[in-house]
């Protein structure tokens, strides 16, 4: 029960309320960030890619 009642309390003030959109913002953002370096890293390896091959030809 005392459980219950922690949790409750932590629902019911704000700086519980502020923390949990502190961690969803927190998250989306880090969401954001690992597929655009995901991204970023696949075009720089299709880049390199075509730098090593244009090299080999010559």
């Amino acid at each position: 029960m005392e459980l219950v009642r922690s949790i409750e309390n932590f629902v019911r003030e704000e700086d519980g309320v502020t923390a949990i959109e502190y961690a969803l913002i927190a998250s989306l953002i880090a969401l954001i960030a690992i597929t655009g370096m995901g991204l970023l890293g696949n075009q720089l390896n299709l880049m390199f890619q075509h730098i090593k091959n244009q090299l080999k030809i010559s």
